[in-house]
């Protein structure tokens, strides 16, 4: 990288545009500024995850290969045309998320957000990566070119993160906290 962050700004992006990392510019409210910007949302809240006390080597170890990831995602859909995320990086994940989950009990019941500070900033993390998700799709309506994988790895890691919540939820000692659907059922009228 050399010198190259030794400027932090430019004024260039004043009029509402940023430069894409092949050096064209676009609206910084683009789909595609869209879809890398959450992604990096997305990194910055798995290291929310990260900066939690209590979170397992196992666990700090998948995660720290998935900001790297992410990193690696962002620049695909910064730069049009670059290919990063391979169909290993997917199965790699469900190899993980394989492993996370298998202790786990079956669900039941649908969790709520919470479970102690790391399980909740997991959660988080969950939600914004279902969000860039959800961005990246509609970047592809709109530019086919992006390719399938960046989508199917937030896919994959999105059931990740949520299995990484119930583990760390148990593994804070708080617990998952379940949804009491019965709540709202109104006694029988006599």
């Amino acid at each position: 990288m050399g010198n190259r962050l030794s400027k932090i700004y430019t004024r260039t992006g004043d009029d509402g545009s940023t430069g894409l990392g092949d050096g064209s510019r676009v609206q910084k409210d683009s789909p595609r500024v869209a879809a890398y910007g959450t992604v990096d949302e997305l990194n910055s809240t798995v290291g929310m995850v990260l900066a939690s006390t209590g979170v397992d080597e196992a666990v700090r170890e998948a995660l720290t290969q998935v900001q790297h990831e992410l990193f690696d995602l962002g620049g695909e859909l910064c730069i049009p045309g670059m290919a990063m995320i391979e169909d290993a990086d997917i199965a790699r994940l469900e190899a993980i998320l394989d492993t996370f989950n298998e202790p786990l009990p079956p669900l039941k019941d649908f969790i709520l957000p919470g479970g102690g500070m790391a399980a909740s900033c997991c959660h988080l993390a969950r939600t914004v990566c279902r969000r860039a998700e959800r961005e990246v799709i509609a970047l592809r309506r709109v530019e086919p070119e992006v390719r399938p994988q960046t989508q199917r790895y937030l896919n994959r890691l999105s059931d990740l993160l949520f299995v990484l919540c119930r583990v760390l939820a148990r593994a804070g000692g708080h617990g998952e906290v379940l949804w009491q659907h019965e709540r709202r059922r109104k006694p029988a009228a006599s």
